[in-house]
Protein backbone atom coordinates (compact mmCIF):
# COMPACT_ATOMS: atom_id res chain seq x y z
CA UNK A 1 0.00 0.00 0.00
CA UNK A 2 3.39 2.27 1.01
CA UNK A 3 4.35 1.79 -2.64
CA UNK A 4 1.33 2.40 -4.63
CA UNK A 5 1.06 5.40 -2.30
CA UNK A 6 4.28 6.74 -3.05
CA UNK A 7 3.35 6.51 -6.54
CA UNK A 8 0.72 8.14 -6.31
CA UNK A 9 2.34 11.23 -5.24
CA UNK A 10 5.59 11.18 -7.65
CA UNK A 11 2.30 11.39 -10.38
CA UNK A 12 1.13 14.40 -8.87
CA UNK A 13 4.41 16.48 -8.86
CA UNK A 14 4.60 19.05 -11.63
CA UNK A 15 6.39 18.36 -14.33
CA UNK A 16 5.73 14.52 -14.11
CA UNK A 17 3.53 14.74 -17.32
CA UNK A 18 5.12 13.44 -20.66
CA UNK A 19 2.71 16.42 -22.25
CA UNK A 20 4.26 18.92 -19.51
CA UNK A 21 7.09 19.71 -21.21
CA UNK A 22 5.26 19.85 -24.87
CA UNK A 23 2.92 22.83 -23.41
CA UNK A 24 5.83 24.75 -22.05
CA UNK A 25 7.61 24.53 -25.47
CA UNK A 26 4.32 25.87 -27.03
CA UNK A 27 3.79 28.39 -24.55
CA UNK A 28 7.20 29.91 -25.43
CA UNK A 29 6.99 29.56 -28.82
CA UNK A 30 3.20 31.41 -28.26
CA UNK A 31 4.95 33.93 -26.08
CA UNK A 32 7.38 35.03 -28.81
CA UNK A 33 5.25 34.74 -31.72
CA UNK A 34 5.32 38.23 -32.90
CA UNK A 35 8.93 38.55 -32.62
CA UNK A 36 9.63 35.14 -34.80
CA UNK A 37 7.26 36.95 -37.44
CA UNK A 38 9.31 40.37 -37.20
CA UNK A 39 12.40 38.32 -37.65
CA UNK A 40 10.89 36.29 -40.43
CA UNK A 41 9.86 39.73 -42.29
CA UNK A 42 13.08 41.53 -41.77
CA UNK A 43 15.04 38.40 -43.26
CA UNK A 44 12.63 38.41 -46.18
CA UNK A 45 12.88 42.49 -47.05
CA UNK A 46 16.71 42.04 -46.27
CA UNK A 47 16.96 39.41 -48.43
CA UNK A 48 15.63 40.43 -51.32
CA UNK A 49 17.05 43.51 -51.06
CA UNK A 50 20.75 41.76 -50.77
CA UNK A 51 19.35 39.84 -53.99
CA UNK A 52 18.75 42.43 -56.18
CA UNK A 53 21.16 44.99 -54.76
CA UNK A 54 24.35 42.74 -54.31
CA UNK A 55 23.51 39.66 -55.79
CA UNK A 56 21.78 41.72 -59.19
CA UNK A 57 19.22 39.70 -59.56
CA UNK A 58 16.53 41.16 -61.35
CA UNK A 59 13.30 40.82 -60.04
CA UNK A 60 9.98 39.76 -61.78
CA UNK A 61 6.66 41.37 -61.79
CA UNK A 62 5.57 38.61 -59.30
CA UNK A 63 8.95 38.98 -57.05
CA UNK A 64 7.74 42.71 -57.06
CA UNK A 65 4.08 41.48 -55.98
CA UNK A 66 5.47 39.58 -52.92
CA UNK A 67 7.79 42.41 -52.08
CA UNK A 68 5.10 44.76 -52.09
CA UNK A 69 3.44 42.45 -49.48
CA UNK A 70 6.44 41.88 -47.39
CA UNK A 71 8.05 45.17 -47.38
CA UNK A 72 5.09 46.94 -45.10
CA UNK A 73 4.98 44.09 -42.56
CA UNK A 74 8.68 44.86 -41.66
CA UNK A 75 6.78 48.32 -39.94
CA UNK A 76 3.50 47.27 -39.26
CA UNK A 77 4.85 43.92 -37.04
CA UNK A 78 7.16 46.29 -34.85
CA UNK A 79 4.80 49.00 -33.99
CA UNK A 80 1.96 46.49 -33.26
CA UNK A 81 4.33 44.54 -30.99
CA UNK A 82 5.55 47.40 -29.11
CA UNK A 83 2.12 48.96 -28.91
CA UNK A 84 0.71 45.38 -27.60
CA UNK A 85 -2.08 45.98 -30.26
CA UNK A 86 -4.26 42.92 -29.85
CA UNK A 87 -5.99 43.72 -33.31
CA UNK A 88 -2.28 43.38 -34.92
CA UNK A 89 -3.27 40.18 -36.77
CA UNK A 90 -6.09 42.29 -38.77
CA UNK A 91 -3.37 44.48 -40.23
CA UNK A 92 -0.69 41.37 -40.86
CA UNK A 93 -2.91 38.37 -41.96
CA UNK A 94 -4.84 40.13 -45.11
CA UNK A 95 -0.73 40.64 -46.63
CA UNK A 96 0.53 37.54 -45.31
CA UNK A 97 -2.23 35.20 -46.58
CA UNK A 98 -2.24 36.91 -49.92
CA UNK A 99 1.39 36.47 -50.22
CA UNK A 100 1.56 33.38 -49.44
CA UNK A 101 -0.95 32.54 -52.27
CA UNK A 102 1.15 35.30 -55.08
CA UNK A 103 4.11 33.12 -53.80
CA UNK A 104 3.01 29.34 -53.95
CA UNK A 105 1.08 30.56 -57.58
CA UNK A 106 4.68 31.43 -58.60
CA UNK A 107 6.86 28.79 -57.06
CA UNK A 108 4.29 26.16 -59.31
CA UNK A 109 4.68 28.46 -62.18
CA UNK A 110 8.60 27.79 -62.37
CA UNK A 111 8.06 24.21 -61.33
CA UNK A 112 5.28 22.81 -63.20
CA UNK A 113 3.18 23.27 -65.87
CA UNK A 114 -0.14 23.93 -64.50
CA UNK A 115 -0.55 27.21 -65.39
CA UNK A 116 0.15 29.35 -68.22
CA UNK A 117 3.26 31.87 -68.49
CA UNK A 118 1.30 35.53 -67.14
CA UNK A 119 2.33 38.79 -69.58
CA UNK A 120 5.88 39.96 -67.51
CA UNK A 121 8.37 41.48 -68.57
CA UNK A 122 10.30 40.01 -71.86
CA UNK A 123 13.53 40.58 -70.37
CA UNK A 124 12.81 38.94 -67.07
CA UNK A 125 10.49 36.24 -67.26
CA UNK A 126 8.30 34.88 -63.94
CA UNK A 127 9.71 31.51 -64.70
CA UNK A 128 13.11 32.34 -64.46
CA UNK A 129 14.86 30.39 -61.76
CA UNK A 130 18.36 32.25 -60.06
CA UNK A 131 18.33 29.71 -57.17
CA UNK A 132 17.74 26.38 -57.01
CA UNK A 133 19.12 24.52 -53.98
CA UNK A 134 18.04 20.51 -54.06
CA UNK A 135 15.37 20.56 -57.28
CA UNK A 136 13.24 22.32 -54.76
CA UNK A 137 14.48 25.39 -52.89
CA UNK A 138 14.12 28.40 -54.92
CA UNK A 139 13.59 32.33 -54.06
CA UNK A 140 9.54 31.88 -54.55
CA UNK A 141 9.60 28.93 -51.84
CA UNK A 142 11.78 30.91 -49.35
CA UNK A 143 8.86 33.84 -49.73
CA UNK A 144 6.14 31.16 -49.39
CA UNK A 145 8.06 29.95 -46.45
CA UNK A 146 8.75 33.56 -44.63
CA UNK A 147 4.91 34.37 -45.64
CA UNK A 148 3.93 30.88 -44.06
CA UNK A 149 5.99 31.73 -40.75
CA UNK A 150 4.56 34.91 -40.01
CA UNK A 151 0.96 33.95 -40.94
CA UNK A 152 1.20 31.10 -38.66
CA UNK A 153 2.82 33.20 -35.35
CA UNK A 154 0.60 35.79 -35.95
CA UNK A 155 -2.43 33.70 -35.86
CA UNK A 156 -1.38 31.60 -33.56
CA UNK A 157 -0.71 35.24 -31.11
CA UNK A 158 -4.07 35.68 -31.88
CA UNK A 159 -5.46 32.89 -30.60
CA UNK A 160 -3.49 33.10 -27.33
CA UNK A 161 -4.36 36.74 -26.28
CA UNK A 162 -7.31 35.31 -24.67
CA UNK A 163 -4.72 33.63 -22.30
CA UNK A 164 -2.84 37.00 -21.34
CA UNK A 165 -3.14 38.60 -17.85
CA UNK A 166 -5.43 41.63 -17.97
CA UNK A 167 -3.22 43.23 -15.06
CA UNK A 168 -0.38 42.85 -17.24
CA UNK A 169 -1.95 44.99 -20.32
CA UNK A 170 -3.32 47.44 -17.95
CA UNK A 171 0.38 48.02 -16.60
CA UNK A 172 1.89 48.57 -20.25
CA UNK A 173 -0.88 50.61 -20.76
CA UNK A 174 -0.09 52.76 -17.89
CA UNK A 175 3.83 52.55 -18.48
CA UNK A 176 3.94 53.33 -21.86
CA UNK A 177 6.38 50.51 -24.23
CA UNK A 178 7.75 48.04 -22.44
CA UNK A 179 11.86 48.25 -22.82
CA UNK A 180 11.97 44.60 -23.24
CA UNK A 181 9.91 44.69 -25.73
CA UNK A 182 11.93 47.70 -27.35
CA UNK A 183 15.10 46.21 -26.54
CA UNK A 184 13.76 42.72 -28.70
CA UNK A 185 12.54 44.06 -31.70
CA UNK A 186 15.50 46.64 -31.57
CA UNK A 187 18.16 43.68 -31.46
CA UNK A 188 16.09 41.25 -34.39
CA UNK A 189 15.96 44.51 -36.62
CA UNK A 190 19.71 45.52 -35.99
CA UNK A 191 21.06 42.05 -36.40
CA UNK A 192 19.03 41.20 -39.14
CA UNK A 193 20.48 43.84 -41.10
CA UNK A 194 24.19 44.04 -39.77
CA UNK A 195 24.60 40.45 -41.03
CA UNK A 196 23.40 41.18 -44.21
CA UNK A 197 25.28 44.10 -44.70
CA UNK A 198 28.58 42.64 -43.42
CA UNK A 199 27.65 39.89 -46.34
CA UNK A 200 27.40 41.93 -48.99
CA UNK A 201 30.46 43.75 -47.93
CA UNK A 202 32.47 40.52 -48.41
CA UNK A 203 30.82 39.46 -51.51
CA UNK A 204 31.01 43.00 -53.10
CA UNK A 205 34.63 43.64 -51.39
Amino acid sequence: MQDIHDNILISDEPGSDPLTWMDDIIGHINSASRYIALLAAWIATCGSLFMSEVLLWTPCVLCWYQRILMYPLVLILPIGILRRDRELHWYVLPLSLFGMGISLYHYLLVKTNLFPSPPCNASIPCTIEYLNVLGFINVPFLCLIAFLIISVMVFGSALGQADEVDELEGLSARSGVSVRSLIAVMAIIVTVIGVFVLWGVQIRG
